[in-house]
């Protein structure tokens, strides 16, 4: 800056000069020459600046020796050690599918009586609710009308066959009486099987001629599965329908599913057959278990798989929507490049580690393999005698992040 107003101070005589001999142009002052040489120099190196600042604080955090030291950094360098054949993955307890029950009533009625409440336990085949329903009366009457007639149908087919034995009446007759006779059973069949699709039996069927008055209207909702209600949603007097909301929802959580969420990277080592124990996060054993099935579906939002365990639940420790640890047996121990757990952290969903620059800290991907007893498998990225951050990758993480939308000065 000085050699520049050095050098205008020098040439403003000439350009005075020259101004004298006859240029009609006013020639630049001494300090506007120097003022745009030096807006030219800043303009030219600040953009310089501008463009190192944003490239370095992507994905650098500038700290001190003694500010990272303040703030409970440590690095150590990356040894080999032993990881024991195990994947600690999170999993989520749900219901069984195939032992949920989602009660609806099967005709029209309104809701006479309630036999049960949420939070008790019933019985498959137990009476839940009664109703009154007109349309299942209309059922009935319409099967007992179509047994008369078939009764009365039969009763001529006989006597008809029974004359055309003795030769008194005619083969047309008989003829007659036969289809009258089809025609009369099939409306009956018709009628049983309306009656049926609504969930009446041959028992309730064969009682309907002797029926108490009124009996003909009254509905059951009985429960499908042995079990606990955990909803009901009607109350006396109400109407329902039929094919609509579920009335009831009986659940049997004597057997529940652990559902394990398996990262991509470690789909390789998931399997049918494997052993997986089932832990809360304090390390309390919960239940054991074998993978079932591995769903051939990555989820788009998670971008994880599932692994399921079946497992059984008679003393009800395991509750659908816990979330526990699954521990999974994939192999024997071996010596591998290891770092402790903690200095893994996602940093623009990459797995990462941070390690030590000249003058601060930077993420570098990693891929991660087997986890167990505090220590994770490093696969690539990192090799033995690297030094990297052991403690404080997720301070650095926020820090980072903090910095990317413009909040902080790792620069």
């Amino acid at each position: 800056m000085k050699t520049n107003l050095f050098y205008a101070a020098l040439l403003s005589p000439a350009f005075l000069y020259l101004a004298a001999c006859g240029n009609d142009a006013p020639a630049p002052s001494a300090a506007n020459q120097t003022g745009q040489a030096v807006d030219g120099e800043h303009e030219e190196t600040g953009g310089e600046d501008y463009d190192g600042h944003e490239e370095e604080a992507s994905d650098h955090v500038e700290l001190s020796a003694a500010e990272a030291e303040a703030a409970g950094i440590r690095t150590a360098e990356a040894e080999t050690g032993t990881v024991s054949g195990q994947l600690e993955l999170p999993a989520e307890i749900r219901f069984d599918a195939d032992r949920v029950a989602r009660v609806s009533p099967q005709v029209e009625g309104i809701v006479a009586e309630l036999h049960a409440g949420e939070g008790d336990t019933v019985n498959a085949g137990a009476t839940l609710a009664r109703l009154t329903s007109r349309e299942l009366a209309g059922l009935k009457a319409d099967y007992l009308n179509a047994l008369s007639a078939e009764r009365l149908a039969r009763t001529e087919l006989a006597r008809e066959e029974n004359l055309w034995e003795k030769k008194i009446t005619s083969e047309a007759d008989v003829q007659s009486a036969r289809a009258s006779f089809s025609a009369a059973n099939a409306a009956r069949e018709a009628a049983e099987n309306r009656l049926h699709a609504v969930g009446i039996g041959h028992g309730v069927l064969d009682g309907l001629d002797e029926a108490a008055d009124g009996a003909l209207a009254q509905a059951y909702v009985t429960a499908p599965i042995t079990g606990e209600i955990i909803q009901r949603s009607v109350s006396l007097g109400e109407t329902v329908s039929a094919g609509g909301e579920p009335v009831f929802v009986i659940i049997d959580d004597s057997v529940v599913w652990a559902d394990i969420a398996v990262y991509k990277e470690d789909l390789g080592k998931v399997e049918e057959g494997q052993t997986v124990i089932l832990q809360r996060d304090d390390g309390q054993r919960l239940a054991e278990g074998k993978i079932s099935t591995v769903l051939p579906v990555i989820d788009e939002t998670s971008r994880t798989a599932t692994a399921r365990v079946i497992v059984d639940n008679a003393e009800h420790r395991l509750k659908p929507g816990q979330f526990v640890t699954a521990r999974i047996e994939t192999g024997g121990a071996a010596a591998v490049v290891r770092v402790p757990s903690d200095a893994v952290v996602t940093v623009e969903e990459r797995l990462s580690v941070f390690v030590p620059t000249g003058d601060g800290f930077q993420p570098r991907e990693v891929r991660s393999g087997a986890s167990s007893d505090g220590y994770t498998e490093i696969l690539s990225g990192l090799s033995a005698g690297d030094e990297f951050v052991s403690e404080g990758a997720f301070t650095l993480k926020a820090q980072l992040e903090k910095d990317a939308f413009g909040d902080g000065h790792g620069h």
